[in-house]
């Protein structure tokens, strides 16, 4: 085969992306932190998927047209920096195929080449040993091969682009010391190979297939609609004296796996704590209770809460010179925000970020003159982007927030009766001057710049640092305090998850009250992952 019409590819995206459906959660795994919202994997699944949707859509055989709308579909449904670079790659590659029926060989070395571009394009500061590096290598060795074999096939091609992108994917650790270090691959790149494999898989005549049941005959994470949200289930059972020796946490992590995402399971001695997204809690719960009674359990219908949300704020707010969206989880934080003036909330942040389409939806029924994004969440901040970038008809200013002490110190400064220039100059510099704590814990054993981790015990992080690391939340939270206070604080904001009860956080205050002469604020976040969020200011 010398050419590929529409027809082919879309056959070859939906290979892509069952590959990358079915090794999605070991891509998860595949994130240097060893925190619970390691969701790369995830979000590359949701952002191919949300373009193969589209693209499935359009009946038409024209490769230019359909890869267009791919283009489009992953751009609005781009989730996560990962779901972003992915949909920037296509965009380069449909800017370049846009005008062909069927394309060959050279114009597909051009394609991906073009892909290249745009991505490093999307990317303020690149880094290598990344997602882009496995692109960039691949692009150009495939391209130069080519040029020195100009008769050969589609499928050789992608054969040996895919050969090359492994083989960079292999040597991103000796580019990015902390891969090396945790002794893992980069998750972007491969990521992007999934999808790779996926092409020559549906060249070959043997496409991927989506893995539907699990060996006990559960239904698959593939089968978790990404255009659905589903309910978020937690739970903590107490395991049975006459059913513990049962109890194997793999076994159940993999059972749960496989009716959901954004797994966190945690066991404790006698206690398993879980957290799930999923399309059928009930499964989730039928799961738990095999083990032992429910201590506590919570199901919060997540498609609703984005719905209100949206509802909200769509229908007939009068116009204002300002608006304020924030990116918050859990409802005394988005109580925080909303009592700050940023009375546009989406539902969102850590093992849940939102797509470029959450943002453009809300924001395109916003009656502003000028409209503030705080995404509190590195990896949220290029969805935030795209979507300034895509609305150019209105005033979007991100705010490159990437904590939530950082949106809320931001939203303290902003003043409704300045002009723009002012507000941006007093919540960046805000922004600048807050430093921010947070407290979870382990889901795997490894080692962090010299510091062993072990699962399940607590870590404080502080900024993007691994600081400490200990069994007991308590001292964790203790360290981490000590080093995040200095002389020159003055302002402790300590937001308690939907894991910490009211009198340890009172204790916790009382804590920093007697042993820091700071004035200390506390708050109910119920934000989940994380048991505290500290703010110093």
């Amino acid at each position: 085969m010398k050419t590929i019409n529409g027809d082919v590819f879309l056959n070859m995206l939906q290979s892509g992306a069952n590959n990358l459906t079915n090794q999605h959660h070991e891509i998860n795994a595949l994130n240097v932190f060893p925190v619970p919202d390691g969701d790369t994997g995830t979000n590359m699944n949701l952002t191919f998927t949300s373009g193969l949707n589209d693209a499935r859509k359009l009946m038409t055989s024209h490769i230019g047209e359909l890869s267009k709308t791919l283009s489009r579909g992953l751009l609005m449904g781009a989730r996560g920096n990962s779901g972003v670079i992915l949909s920037q790659i296509f965009r380069g590659f449909a800017q370049s195929v846009e005008p062909y029926k069927e394309v060959n060989v050279k114009q597909l070395a051009d394609a991906f080449q073009n892909g290249k571009v745009i991505a490093y394009k999307a990317v303020m500061r690149p880094v290598e040993g990344t997602i882009l590096t496995v692109l960039r290598e691949s692009a150009q060795d495939a391209y130069d091969h080519v040029l020195l074999n100009p008769e050969i096939s589609v499928l050789e091609f992608f054969e040996f682009l895919v050969v090359a992108a492994n083989k960079s994917l292999e040597n991103t650790p000796e580019l990015l010391p902390v891969l090396k270090e945790v002794g893992v691959v980069d998750s972007g790149g491969k990521g992007y190979v999934c999808v790779l494999e996926g092409f020559v898989a549906s060249l070959k005549g043997e496409p991927f297939e989506l893995i539907e049941l699990d060996a006990e005959g559960h239904v698959a994470a593939s089968d978790f609609d990404h255009d659905e949200f589903g309910y978020c289930t937690e739970f903590i059972v107490r395991l049975d004296d006459a059913k513990i020796s049962r109890y194997n946490e793999d076994k159940f992590r993999a059972q749960l796996e496989a009716i959901g995402n954004s797994l966190v399971v945690v066991t404790d001695e006698d206690l398993v704590k879980v957290h799930v997204h999923t399309l059928t809690p009930g499964n989730a719960l039928n799961l738990g209770q095999k083990y032992g009674e429910f201590v506590k359990l919570k199901i919060e219908n997540m498609t609703e809460q984005h719905n209100t949300i949206l509802d909200d704020a769509a229908p007939s707010k009068p116009h204002s010179k300002y608006a304020i969206v924030s990116v918050a989880a859990g409802s005394g934080v988005v109580e925080m925000f909303k009592g700050l003036r940023a009375e546009y909330i989406i539902s969102g942040g850590q093992t849940m970020n939102p797509s470029t389409e959450d943002f453009t939806a809300l924001i395109e029924s916003i009656n502003a003159d000028h409209i503030f994004i705080l995404p509190n969440n590195s990896n949220i901040i290029m969805a935030a982007n795209q979507a300034k970038d895509l609305l150019e008809d209105k005033d979007i200013h991100v705010i490159e927030t990437r904590t939530i002490p950082q949106g809320l110190s931001a939203c303290v400064m902003f003043n409704p009766d300045v002009e723009i220039e002012e507000n941006l100059e007093e919540m960046r510099d805000a922004v600048a001057h807050t430093k921010t704590g947070q407290v979870t814990y382990a889901i795997k054993d490894t080692t962090f710049e010299s510091l062993e981790i072990k699962a399940n015990d607590f870590m404080g992080i502080l900024e993007k640092d691994i600081v400490v690391t200990n069994a007991s939340r308590i001292e964790t939270t203790h360290e981490l305090i000590a080093k995040l206070i200095d002389e020159d604080c003055e302002l402790v904001t300590l937001i308690a998850g939907e894991d910490v009860e009211d009198d340890e956080l009172e204790a916790m205050s009382d804590f920093i009250e007697s042993n820091y002469d700071v004035e200390v604020e506390t708050h109910r976040g119920e934000q989940p992952v994380y048991s505290y969020i500290i703010g110093v200011e």
